[in-house]
């Protein structure tokens, strides 16, 4: 099987976010592997290793788009296990939307599956910086494949896979013929680390580095020009104001539902 990861480097949930430049982009001064984005990985490894994995010809490819520090989070995917990496980055990438984004991705994809076609597309649920859930629908509009959203469980046999979608009173299961793509949950399998001999041998993988020029794109495309959407005005979060306190003189709690009836609580 040959399978494409996306995996994006996002701000590190530890420190506030900030927004800088023209465009109100993220800051990724601090970024790290999505987290979402390890469940697709392990997914992907799991389908892989039960075919015999890179032994037997199966392809695990981490795909990331971003500038020059998205490396990282491509090599902490092939510590973790993924066969190589690719880097699709270029400036006039910077300010993307989800639409642009999505455009870029297809065009990445389908340039990984000139040679060998790809039998598999798998994604996180969203981003943990933009929290969209977009970029997976519009990939695969763009790429003319069956979507699977949200799977909690992952099976493939021969030519189609089997997923679970599990929501808040029922569950359902789907099917489709490959090539497809696939966005999955936080429910469907544990993530695992890098261990010390997956951190050596990603020094031996490869990670192919993408322009534009490489898969067909013109810069007017993306970008801040190729996109749908853009940021008129951000400001920072005001700070938290100091809560009421109430001392409790003993009538803590007539004082108590006097608040909450004021602020329409109760």
């Amino acid at each position: 099987m040959k399978i494409i990861v996306l995996v994006k480097h996002v701000p590190d949930a530890q420190f506030d976010r900030h927004l800088t430049g023209e465009g109100y982009t993220t800051d990724r001064d601090e970024s790290i592997l999505s987290e979402l984005d390890e469940y697709a990985l392990e997914a992907a490894l799991q389908l892989a290793e039960a075919r015999g994995g890179a032994k037997a010809g199966n392809q695990v490819i981490a795909l990331s788009m971003g500038p020059s520090g998205a490396v990282n989070a491509i090599k902490k995917a092939l510590q973790i296990g993924a066969t190589e990496g690719v880097h699709l980055t270029d400036g006039a990438l910077a300010g993307s939307d989800a639409a642009a984004t999505s455009l870029a991705l297809a065009a990445a994809i389908r340039h990984l599956g000139a040679g060998a076609p790809v039998d598999l597309v798998l994604t996180g649920m969203a981003s943990t910086d933009g929290e969209t859930s977009l970029v997976p629908a519009q990939l695969a509009e763009r790429l003319g494949l069956p979507q699977v959203t949200f799977a909690s469980s992952l099976e493939v046999d021969g030519g189609r896979l089997t997923a679970r979608r599990d929501a808040d009173t029922s569950s359902e299961t789907v099917e489709a013929p490959l090539p497809a793509l696939v966005s999955v949950t936080d429910q469907i399998n544990e993530p695992r680390y890098p261990n010390f001999k997956g951190i050596i041998a990603a020094k031996r993988k490869s990670i192919t580095t993408l322009s534009l020029a490489d898969i067909g794109l013109d810069p007017s495309q993306v970008g801040h020009t190729g996109s749908w959407t853009s940021v008129l005005s951000a400001e920072e979060r005001p700070p938290r104001t100091a809560g009421t306190i109430i001392t409790d003189e003993g009538d803590a709690g007539i004082k108590l539902v006097d608040f909450l009836a004021a602020q329409k609580l109760l």
